[in-house]
């Protein structure tokens, strides 16, 4: 993909696009503009397990929050990646019949953001269910039918459903929960930047399920409580949460399916070469009530950050540091990270005090 100049936005300025790789070489790299807008996650020294949420609304000009969807630097990048990893395997690309109203549900939405939001690279026509989509960064110009899937135009592989065709134009993955039965089901999406999990053995999984493998204490019941919240999402009230981890390499595709090729990684991590190869993984986790078919899509947006850029934001390195010899035992085997804690702490320690 060449490189892809974008037009700038009244107060929300997007970088020139970069033509940067999430595998192979790793040529990922983040900009000065583009870490001071990490979504750093620690406001205290000490890990605190809890559901984090608030509700989605603007926030700063040129924070990650200032629109519901976040477009940055590395938009085309990551938009390559995903086309790449469909390629291969297009089983991160699923969804159950039911799910067609909440599939152009979720068309909708991005498209009516994008288009409010960054109106120098989206617009958005509609003449009653005749739409005409335009996503200049990417040289489209589609118009269809609202409802009308064979309206679409293909993609690089085929045919497209609604979802499909708008995820390969976006960053992050996302799921559609179809709530019935006092749950929420996962019953569609397109996962190509999972953090170890993976959409094809999830699909049909409820709540509670598909949390089965994060650790919490009974006595909380964290996930019931959780579940009974999101059940109660309305329409037009948003809301978020940061997720955090570790992550070897710049690589977006950590999902069970891709194992083999990033795996391996795992044990090219030296003292000498921490602070390039472990990056800071965040997910800006939102949810949204969908009008029609009442599902809810799961938005779930990732941000890379090398411990080397890290500590060069005063008060990160410390903090991080904090948190990591805060961790419970749980928590450390299921972010994977008991063979980094003492060499991170350590890389971490040296760079607050230089």
């Amino acid at each position: 993909m060449s490189s892809l100049s974008a037009p700038q936005t009244a107060g929300s300025p997007v970088p020139d696009f970069s033509d940067q790789t999430f595998r192979g070489a790793y040529s990922f790299r983040n900009s000065p503009a583009a870490i001071r807008r990490f979504p750093y996650p620690f406001a205290e020294d000490r890990y605190a397990y809890s559901m984090n949420v608030e509700p989605h609304l603007p926030g700063p000009a040129g924070s990650v929050f200032e629109h519901l969807f976040d477009i940055d630097e590395h938009y085309a990048a990551e938009v390559n990646d995903r086309a790449i990893v469909l390629r291969q395997d297009p089983s991160r690309c699923l969804a159950l019949p039911h799910m067609m109203a909440a599939q152009w549900d979720m068309l909708e939405l991005i498209t009516t953001e994008l288009a409010k939001s960054y109106p120098a690279l989206f617009a958005l026509e509609r003449a009653g269910s005749r739409w005409r989509w335009i996503n200049r960064p990417l040289g489209f110009d589609h118009t269809f039918t609202f409802g009308a899937a064979e309206s679409l135009p293909p993609g690089p592989d085929g045919p497209v459903g609604p979802m499909e065709y708008i995820a390969r134009q976006m960053q992050g993955d996302f799921t559609l929960l179809d709530q019935r039965d006092n749950n929420l089901w996962l019953d569609a999406g397109v996962l190509t930047s999972p953090g170890n999990w993976s959409l094809d053995f999830n699909l049909g999984m409820n709540f509670i399920e598909w949390h089965g493998p994060v650790p919490a204490r009974p006595e909380t019941q964290l996930f019931e409580r959780a579940l009974h919240y999101l059940m109660g999402l309305r329409v037009g009230a948003p809301v978020r949460r940061l997720n955090w981890s570790t992550t070897v390499e710049p690589r977006l595709d950590t999902g069970l399916e891709a194992y083999p090729d990033w795996g391996r990684h795992r044990q090219g991590v030296t003292r000498e070469n921490l602070g390039e190869k472990l990056h800071m993984r965040i997910e800006l986790q939102s949810l949204y009530r969908l009008p029609r078919s009442n599902a809810i899509l799961f938005s779930i947006r990732c941000y890379l950050l090398s411990l080397a850029d890290l500590v060069t934001v005063p008060g990160w390195g410390p903090r991080f540091a904090g948190v990591l010899q805060s961790l419970p035992p749980e928590i450390v085997a299921y972010k994977g990270l008991a063979p980094y804690i003492d060499p991170i702490c350590d890389y971490l320690a040296a760079h607050a005090a230089a």
